[in-house]
């Protein structure tokens, strides 16, 4: 039995395409020709950030604010009553008390200059707060799927036929009900007129649909005349900068709202001649166990041998 580990026989490609080895493998892409900052669109940046970025983001933006209406509080003398004079501290906390509508009437606005900012304090956080609160309901109303990608893709043989193979897992206590899964193959091409074409290809799959995913699925795809990959080696894959990206969409039987799930594999991915550790085991009261140790574990095909031998009964006579 062997831990996942890369192969030399999947070599890298001598230039790579840009590409992110990580959990959640993306494509590296570089944008020419078009200056785009993020804040262009701030409502997108804002959902996909990370939650401790977002909870920066949100910190920094509320401290930023109170700050700049106390130096504004500050430019009045004696605008807030029963502040003490020039008190950047008491400034801060009542514009707090007035970002946030709090109002403990300790303090409350003496002049025009402050009455007008508590105004305009008092809209802002009211748009601010809503703009938050919009923010969090929507991350956190997003359905989203915890699928578990293997990290080798396997070309080997099973049944007879040369197969190119993965399995995935779902992660949660539910099932997503309606599963449909594709594997497209991208790989760099040169036309016929010399130009360079990135070249996507849908391979079919063995069971590319499944009524209820709750544990496993092992998605194979058939080397055979008819596939992009017949007769194509590791090393004509690397040269072509091949790479392989699976989708996965389903219905959240919880939800009842489409979830979807991606994994990019490179070509650095791919074993060959190997087989995934088998990880269900059946108990005695019927109960299937899935164990995740073995999710990622493969073995070489030369050193498996079946558990079970199968007997054929001889053939009864008759009399």
């Amino acid at each position: 039995m062997l831990n996942f580990k890369r192969s030399g026989q999947a070599r890298a490609p001598k230039e790579p395409h840009s590409q992110v080895t990580s959990d959640r493998k993306r494509l590296r892409i570089v944008r020419m020709g078009h200056r785009f900052h993020p804040w262009e669109d701030a409502y997108h940046l804002l959902l996909t950030l990370s939650w401790p970025k977002f909870w920066l983001a949100i910190i920094v933006g509320y401290g930023l604010a109170n700050f700049l209406f106390a130096g504004l509080y500050l430019l009045e003398p004696e605008g807030i009553a029963n502040a003490k004079p020039q008190s950047f501290m008491d400034a801060f906390f009542f514009s707090v008390q007035t970002m946030a509508t709090i109002g403990y009437g300790a303090m409350y606005p003496a002049k025009p200059w402050t009455q007008m900012l508590t105004a305009v304090e008092a809209l802002v956080g009211l748009m601010g707060f809503s703009g938050a609160t919009g923010l969090m309901f929507a991350r956190f109303s997003r359905p989203t799927a915890q699928v578990r990608f293997s990290q080798a893709l396997l070309k080997t043989t099973h049944e007879g036929q040369p197969t190119l193979l993965f399995r995935m897992a779902n992660q949660r206590q539910n099932q997503i009900i309606e599963a449909q899964v594709s594997l497209v193959f991208i790989e760099d091409t040169v036309t016929q007129e010399g130009e360079y074409l990135r070249k996507i290809q849908d391979l079919s799959l063995v069971r590319s649909t499944s009524p209820m995913f709750a544990l496993s699925w092992l998605v194979m795809h058939r080397i055979d005349q008819q596939s992009p990959l017949f007769d194509r080696s590791i090393e004509s894959l690397c040269n072509s900068n091949a790479t392989f990206v699976v989708s996965l969409t389903g219905i959240d039987d919880e939800l009842s709202q489409t979830v979807h799930a991606r994994h990019i594999y490179a070509i650095s991915d791919v074993l060959e001649n190997h087989r995934f550790v088998d990880m269900l085991t059946h108990q005695p009261n019927g109960v299937i166990c899935i164990d995740y140790r073995f999710f990622d574990q493969v073995e070489s095909v030369a050193q498996f041998t079946p558990k079970i031998t199968p007997k054929i009964a001889p053939k009864s006579t008759p009399n």
